[in-house]
């Protein structure tokens, strides 16, 4: 359990009113009666905030007597953090005198206005780092965007660093290190293999496994038939024509004995869903078998015959393999059950899934596919010069000379069109000699046309111009300068405000249509812009990399993966949950952002993307069978939007009980956009019962942390919140009794006094002031697309884009159209160097 100590009390303090006015301060000043003459700020100040914010005494070291509240302009970052602090009012103190909310609110709009009105005469955009290196979802994307190529290469490459757990495609943060050249070179010649279709060296083998948590008790893909079960699908590019393997070997358990072996099953396995074989598994094993449960262990009384040992181990899943002929490009080789339905004699047992699923043998149970093994090529196609027409063939070859005459004319169109693409400009005429110059390199002792092309291309994907954004000030680029705004400004090239933009809405390369705008000098038209930029959001790049770059780093659906659950406190966990957990939450978001809806849906829609498992485990009637649909929530107290979601509820929780804190924690960080910092060194963070001593709920053992004054400054801010969440066991699922065997009890309250009970309450908390979590979204999308962190200068900008977004009820599309037409977006800073 983390608590903050009192070097932290200051930001924290602050941060909570933050979250306080989200519902008090705006329902005061609505109540409140306003003065008849709003007081001028000056002498706001002088009665509330001089006594202690002076050169005298600088408290917290602010001295506001010698600051101009007239001219907030000429000392923007004092002022913006008063503007914070009077919005919050969380200043004076509790206990000193205090103005009415209507005060509050009029002084900071004042100040606010003033500031946003002299940025907007001379806005200042901050600097990016000069050079951002693509992450490895970017170099994915790009290389699918290139190649027309569907493949992961991200396991391929070094793990992308995040500045202060945020997002990883900061440029301050990207690093290139020695592994980053070595696996770029390695990385480099596998797809331009496969994109080119030039047969591998050598058979290659491919394994693809099922996680041992994951339960094969239903359809597991769109991709497997109807009436399957179990099993997993690949999409799997085949290099070359010729003849391959696929192999499959069953699941075991922990001491390595095939589980579900008692009856006889049948084994599918399948090419783009044509089947190419049926095996029958289990049902063969000979002999007295083991104590149930007892595989594997060697116990003197409990171990098997020696032949049923011997099948259990070796030659229950020997001989499932097929030897198939395959055409070049992608394909959809699949291994799955026909499902057949039992349910077993007896009373019904409590499911014990976390410890069944890894130590049994469930004998009389289901088997399961373990992994799936593709190998080959082993014998080419019948006519080794015949060109198999794959999509990434397609993309790459826009000619095919058919005489020696023209392979030179033919490889330079070639070459320079994908240099214009990977280098996101204009090629210009020493990229192309340069990629020439390696296409006749690959061409020696032989080699072929298409061998020359995929050696060029090699290079071309190491080059910098690929790997990484060069962002160059004017005095040090060539051709024209951009407009100056002032000395220290300048607007993007047309050039890059296209890269800014395509690495923002899809994590990849510009497209033909926009890099050809950009060399046009169009792109920083307005109205282009802003007709680009929707038509990029309707490309379903958009809504993939959004949700699976941008939502899931925000929401923190990345460490849905690394949850650990106690199973015996849980026996119903197992992996397949997690993974309905993070599927949910992906498609909820995507089609929130699809659909172009209020960004406040998301915390009150009634109705989530759901399966009968996830169904099930939110006691929702009515859901059968593994497709995710769309599900009307039958009770909004219990369900609806990002709050009461498993993914979130399980990544904000210990294996063995729920957080408070680290639930209030998430929701102050990403919903109100709060940062909590951590925990001071040698600050106790262990909140676990004693050995010897009375077990305690865990709001008593929080009860008694917040007596000491320097835990109580933060964990009164955190902790009610999250106690409105404590129905919500540790992997989501709805609970009225607590880990302790009480009554849950998911009500808190305030600093100042605001009762939060449940989750109703708490959404009301959340949304009582209509811009707060637009203005959160809004800074979130922008540190995204920026690829850096939000500073005081950039406050003005996201003001601007929520109030221009609010006639639209905050809608996806107004809040990232007002982050592309937005300065900071299309301009930067010039180093000091330049200035």
């Amino acid at each position: 359990m983390k608590s903050l100590g009192r070097t932290s009390i200051a930001v924290l303090t602050g941060g909570w009113f933050a979250a306080l006015a989200l519902t008090t301060a705006p329902t005061l000043a609505r109540q409140a009666p306003a003065p008849a003459a709003a007081a001028p700020p000056r002498a706001v100040l002088d009665k509330y905030c001089i006594s202690c914010h002076n050169q005298k005494i600088r408290t917290a070291g602010l001295a506001l007597d010698t600051l101009d509240p007239a001219n907030p302009a000429a000392n923007v970052q004092v002022w913006e953090k008063v503007i914070a602090r009077l919005q919050q009012g969380s200043m004076p103190p509790p206990g000193r005198p205090r103005p009415d909310q209507a005060t509050y609110h009029a002084v900071a709009s004042s100040i606010e206005t003033q500031i946003d009105t002299a940025w907007a005469a001379n806005p200042n955009p901050g600097r990016i780092g000069a050079v951002h290196r693509l992450n490895r979802a970017e170099y994915n994307n790009a290389i699918r965007d290139l190649f027309a190529l569907d493949i992961d290469v991200k396991p391929l490459l070094p793990g992308d660093e995040t500045a202060d757990g945020s997002f990883d495609n900061f440029a301050d943060s990207l690093s290139i290190s020695t592994a980053h050249l070595e696996r770029y070179l390695s990385v480099a010649r596998q797809v331009t293999r496969l994109a080119t279709g030039l047969p591998p060296t050598a058979p290659k083998v491919e394994t693809f496994e099922i996680p041992l948590h994951v339960t094969q008790d239903d359809r597991q893909s769109e991709d497997l038939p109807f009436g399957s079960r179990g099993g997993l699908a690949v999409r799997h590019n085949f290099p070359a024509e010729g003849e391959y393997t696929v192999k499959v070997r069953l699941q075991r358990q922990y001491q390595d004995y095939l589980k579900g072996m008692g009856w006889p099953q049948q084994l599918d396995v399948r090419l783009d869903g044509k089947l190419l074989k049926r095996f029958t598994v289990g049902g063969e094993g000979k002999g007295r078998p083991a104590a149930a449960s007892y595989a594997g262990d060697g116990e003197p009384g409990f171990a098997g015959d020696p032949e049923w040992e011997e099948y259990m181990q070796v030659g229950g899943d020997k001989g499932l393999e097929v030897r198939v002929p395959v055409s070049a490009g992608p394909h959809v080789v699949a291994a799955s059950f026909v499902r057949e339905m039992f349910e077993p004699e007896g009373l019904p047992q409590p499911q014990q899934r976390a410890r069944v699923i890894t130590n049994d043998n469930v004998y009389m149970e289901y088997a399961n596919v373990g992994w799936v093994q593709i190998g080959g090529p082993y014998k080419a196609g019948s006519d080794p010069m015949t060109k198999i027409v794959t999509p990434s063939r397609r993309a790459v070859f826009v000619c095919e000379p058919k005489a020696a005459a023209e392979e030179k004319a033919c490889a330079t169109k070639i070459l320079s069109r994908m240099a214009r693409l990977a280098y996101r400009r204009p090629a210009t005429s020493a990229d192309t000699q340069t990629l020439l110059a390696f296409y006749a390199d690959g061409r020696k002792g032989g080699g072929s046309f298409d061998a020359g092309i995929q050696f060029a291309l090699e290079r071309m994907l190491v080059d910098p111009d690929f790997l990484v954004r060069i962002h160059r000030d004017p005095q040090t680029r060539s051709g024209p300068k951009p407009k100056a705004q002032s000395p220290e400004t300048y607007n993007l090239s047309d050039i890059e405000l296209a890269s800014r933009l395509s690495f923002f809405l899809w994590s990849s390369i510009p497209d033909d249509h926009l890099l050809t705008l950009a060399e046009r000098g169009q792109l920083s038209n307005p109205a282009v812009l802003e007709k680009e930029t929707r038509r990029m959001l309707a490309d379903p790049r958009a809504v993939d990399a959004l949700v699976n770059n941008f939502a899931a780093q925000w929401l923190n659906l990345r460490r849905v993966d690394e949850v650990v659950v106690d199973p015996y406190k849980y026996p119903n966990y197992d992996l397949s949950l997690m993974q309905g957990f993070q599927k949910e939450t992906e498609l909820f978001v995507g089609s929130n952002i699809k659909e172009d809806r209020p960004v406040a849906e998301l915390l009150n829609a009634n109705y989530s993307f759901l399966n009968e498992k996830i169904a099930r485990h939110y006691d929702i009637p009515g859901v059968y069978g593994s497709r995710f649909r769309r599900v009307a929530l039958p009770r909004l107290d219990q369900r609806g939007g990002l709050l009461a979601q498993g993914a979130l509820m399980s990544t904000t929780s210990y294996p063995d009980r729920t957080s408070p804190v680290l639930r209030g924690k998430w929701l102050l960080n990403n919903i109100l956009g709060l940062p909590v910092p951590a925990p001071p060194p040698g600050v106790d963070t262990n909140l676990d019962n004693k050995p010897g001593t009375k077990d305690l709920p865990i709001r008593e053992r929080l009860a008694q942390h917040r007596k000491d004054p320097s835990c109580n400054s933060c964990h009164g801010v955190i902790d009610p919140l999250g106690f409105a969440l404590e129905n919500y066991d540790v992997i989501g699922g709805w609970r009225a009794i607590d880990e302790s065997g009480k009554p849950v009890d998911a009500s808190g309250s305030t600093v100042n006094g605001t009762k939060v009970e449940g989750l109703t309450g708490l959404r009301t908390l959340l949304l009582s002031q209509p811009d707060q979590f637009p203005r959160t979204v809004t800074e979130k999308l922008m540190t995204y697309g920026l690829g850096r962190m939000l500073q005081y200068y950039d406050r003005p900008a996201v003001r601007k884009i929520v109030r221009e977004a609010a006639p639209t009820d905050y809608r996806w599309s107004s809040i990232i159209v007002g982050i592309v037409k937005s300065p900071t977006f299309q301009m930067r800073t010039a180093s000091s160097s330049t200035n």
